[in-house]
């Protein structure tokens, strides 16, 4: 369930809020209030979203400790299909499904992956399509930007 109407994730703006099921639980951006907030939108069939997972994992577990938390929204119509993926490609990150795809409308994304960071005050920095391995070290400086100033 998501709430607000369709709106992009514009830097600057509110980030829109969601509720979805996840691994453990339900993840809502209102229980990440105060963390810096990696948004990752990807699918089983997406061959950039297998490269971006060992780097997720990476920047899950250096900047974690210092209030950030990567959410990868998996937008497969079959939740095997994403179990399979993960048993390839393990997360060690909070995990969501959306397998009605409405999160991505409510982000207006277009391709995946794509990637929303969300600043500790709940607004949107950043809107990154694709994952390249010479975009790594500019997107991790914009998670440590952010982190620094939460």
């Amino acid at each position: 369930m998501l709430a607000g109407a369709v709106q992009a994730a514009s830097p600057g703006q509110a980030a829109p809020a969601f509720d979805l099921a996840g691994a453990q639980g339900n993840v809502s951006l209102s229980q990440l209030k105060g963390k810096v907030v990696y948004l990752d939108f990807w699918a089983s069939w997406c061959g950039p979203c297998r490269q971006s997972f060992p780097w997720m994992n990476e920047m899950q577990a250096k900047y974690g400790p210092k209030g950030f938390v990567v959410v990868g929204v998996n937008l497969d119509s079959k939740r095997e299909d994403a179990d399979k993926f993960l048993f390839q490609t393990p997360a060690k990150f909070t995990l969501a499904f959306d397998p009605k795809g409405d999160s991505p409308k409510t982000y207006a994304i277009k391709g995946m992956p794509t990637s929303v960071l969300i600043g500790a005050d709940g607004k949107v920095i950043q809107q990154h399509s694709g994952f390249r391995d010479d975009e790594r070290a500019s997107l991790e400086a914009a998670i440590a930007a952010a982190l620094s100033g939460r």
